[in-house]
Formats: C-alpha cells, structure tokens, sequence
C-alpha cells in the first residue's frame, strides 16, 4: 500500500497555481543510485508538486523505472509520474504494464512513443507494437480511465516531423485521445514556447501545457541538444556559454534558466517541469531563486 496520496497532476495544474516538478531517469549502477538518492532527498524538501520518471531507448529500463516509480510512492509525499512508452512492448504488454502501475496505486502517467533501440540502426517496429504516443494514450485511458495523462510537445518541431503544422496536428490527436496536459522539450528562447502554445490553442488544444527547462552546467550540452532535438539558442545565450569558463562555473547556465522561469511564469505558465539529469545542486538552486522570488 502506498502513502502517496496526493492529488493528480491533472487537479494540481488546473488549481492555476504555479506547478513545479522534477523529472528523473533509473540509475544505472551503484554510483547512480547513490548520487540520485542524495537529490531525491535534497530536492524532496523544496515538496514539488510532482516527478516523473523515465524509460530508457527501447523500453530498456522498463524494470528500474517500475521499480523507482514504486520505491518513491511508498518513501515521499509527492506525486510521482510513471513514464510509459510504445517501444519495447507489445500493445498486450504496454495494457499489462499500466494495469499493475495502477495496482500499485500511480495516478499520473507520461506516454510516449519513446525511442528506438540506439545498438540497433535498422530496427523496424514490431506490428504488435502502438504506432505513436497517441495510440499509448488510448491505451493508458482504456486500461485505466481515472488517471491523469501527460503527453510531449515540441516547441521548435520533433525531428522527425517534416513541418510544424503536421507536429501541432500530431499534438492535438494525442489531446483528442484523452490526454490532459502537455509537457514540452528543453528550450532557451521563450518567444518559441510562446509561440507554440498560441498555435496549440489555435487548432484546438485547450489542456495546460508545462514548459520544460534545464539548466545547462556541463560544456557540450547545448551542441548535444542542438543534434538530439534541434533546439535553438539565442544570440544572448550563445554568447554566454561561448566562454567554456562560463559553464564550469554553473551560475551562468542556472542564472539563465531562472530569468527564463522568471519570465514564463510572470506571462502566464502553468509551472516548470525541471529536468534534472539526476543531479540536484543547479535544480535546487534554480527553485531556491524563483521561490525568493515569489514564484
């Protein structure tokens, strides 16, 4: 039985107070698991409304991730959020998942197509296996009708989707399957988040939609975001991290992130969804910021 009986993300979202909350992936080893339970138990103390937890390339992680998600309902009092994607199981297996999810008392889930297998250059999707995110919501919502459902969206266009337009509409039928917020990809230029929620609204996307923010602390990352999700960086923030100094010292990257939270929160946004990597220091000292601020 699980102590975890907060409300859903869906309920905590349309309060219209400020939402915040953290998103983790399943250690790999032993100095993983220990560096994630010093920011568990750091950032727990900042009592985020909620975290979510992810699923490795190709559903690898699909047993860390239940696992975490169950050792974290039973140890905090925040809401936590399973994620749950189409690769790497059948759609028997995908309905199994979320049953046993549900029997273990999670209410809140994030679904997602997830990414193919990185070892595996011309894997083909099984036949057996849900098509795209959308599919997993109808599914999530089939299986488990009373809880909450998170699906992504991309400011500045998935990779793979070949206009801007296609991805909105690819949005809107995940929202039309039965699912209730959206959280987006990392993004350093506001102007896109904005721009990207008034484009939702305007084919039919009313649920709230979370931006997602990360601070960057570490040289390469933003070049590796740039190649993953096609990110882009404004001039201002291109000419901070140009200096590698700059990033060494995190403060540039984390006062950054905070001006960005500062100023999507001032016009309007539901909350920040943080995305973590695992490590506390700059997440924490990010929300110490805004909460000094009033957020």
């Amino acid at each position: 039985m699980t102590k975890n009986v907060v409300d859903t993300m869906r309920e905590r979202l349309y309060r219209r107070e400020p939402v915040f909350s953290f998103e983790f992936f399943p250690p790999k080893d032993e100095k993983g698991e220990e560096t994630l339970a010093r920011s568990l138990a750091e950032l727990s103390r900042l009592n985020p409304a909620f975290v979510s937890v992810t699923c490795g390339a190709g559903g690898t992680t699909r047993d860390r991730t239940r696992d975490l998600v169950s050792a974290m309902q039973e140890r905090y009092d925040f809401g936590v959020m399973a994620h749950v994607t189409a690769m790497g199981y059948s759609r028997e297996e995908l309905a199994d998942l979320v049953a046993d999810y549900r029997r273990r008392g999670v209410r809140n889930f994030m679904a997602l197509r997830g990414d193919p297998p990185r070892d595996l250059p011309d894997w083909v999707r099984p036949p057996n296996q849900a098509a795209n995110a959308r599919e997993v919501v109808e599914i999530i919502r089939r299986v488990a009708p009373d809880v909450c459902i998170g699906v992504a969206g991309y400011p500045e266009k998935h990779p793979e989707a070949p206009t801007m337009e296609d991805d909105l509409q690819r949005l809107a039928e995940k929202v039309a399957a039965g699912a209730d917020f959206v959280v987006t990809q990392l993004f350093f230029n506001n102007e896109s988040y904005f721009d990207f929620v008034h484009r939702a609204r305007a084919i039919g996307v009313k649920v709230p939609i979370l931006p997602g923010i990360m601070p960057v602390t570490r040289n390469g990352q933003v070049e590796r975001f740039r190649e993953m999700c096609g990110v882009g960086v404004p001039p201002e923030f291109g000419g901070l991290i140009a200096d590698p100094a700059n990033i060494t010292d995190r403060s540039v990257g984390v006062s950054y992130a905070a001006a960005q939270c500062a100023d999507l929160l001032r016009r309007g946004a539901y909350g920040i969804h943080f995305y973590t990597l695992n490590q506390s220091r700059a997440s924490h000292t990010l929300y110490e910021i805004l909460r000094a601020m009033g957020w």
